[in-house]
């Protein structure tokens, strides 16, 4: 699982953003928009295909949506391991 520092540094590549806050509300960073979201979900598809990751991350995305909370919801698609 790649921590919050890694998503942040994955979403700037993606974007081109200088900086990506992960407290920061995702819609109100300089730089990222819906197209660059999806083309960094479809990045971390491709780096991660045992977490089930797809579009509903963002489904209800808001003021209060950072890419903290992307990752909380990110863990909580993790498989448990046996």
């Amino acid at each position: 699982m790649p921590t919050i520092e890694e998503l942040a540094s994955q979403l700037e590549a993606v974007s081109g953003a200088k900086k990506v806050d992960p407290d920061h509300p995702l819609q109100h960073i300089a730089d990222v928009d819906s197209l660059d979201l999806m083309e960094w979900l479809y990045g971390f598809q491709n780096r991660y295909p045992d977490i089930p990751a797809d579009e509903s991350l963002f489904a209800d995305i808001d003021d209060t949506t950072t890419l903290r909370v992307v990752h909380e919801r990110i863990l909580a698609l993790v498989p448990a391991r046996a």
